[in-house]
């Protein structure tokens, strides 16, 4: 819909973000979620898509991009989220660059709702 009704679709997320939604760029970096949709878009929170984060560790050009899409982040006002953080060493670097919110198996992994409500604990 972005892509082939872009004003019906930021018509649409104003009014959702009006409501009090918030709304989230997913995968950021990768597709579509672009640049010219950050622009444009009425958007609060990127998501850093989990292969950027999966090579952080070891790979210097993953950490360049999730450097800037933090740097971006900040100066646009948006929080961001870390997608697949799965080790220490990889929160550890998110944390440190100034990632909002980590999610990945490192905190918990997939469950049902009924496991949460019956007092599952995210260590």
């Amino acid at each position: 819909v972005l892509v082939s009704k872009p004003e019906q679709a930021i018509h649409v997320l104003q009014n959702l973000r009006t409501m009090g939604v918030t709304v989230a760029i997913d995968d950021f970096g990768t597709g579509h979620s672009s640049l010219p949709y950050l622009r444009r878009l009425p958007v609060d929170v990127l998501k850093i898509d989990r292969a950027f984060v999966q090579d952080s560790v070891e790979d210097a050009h993953a950490q360049a991009i999730i450097r800037m899409i933090l740097a971006l982040s900040k100066t646009l006002d948006l929080k961001v989220v870390a997608e697949g953080v799965e080790t220490q060493e990889q929160a550890d670097l998110l944390h440190a660059g100034g990632c909002d919110l980590l999610q990945g198996y490192l905190f918990a992994h997939p469950a049902p709702a009924v496991t949460l409500e019956a007092g599952w604990q995210i260590h």
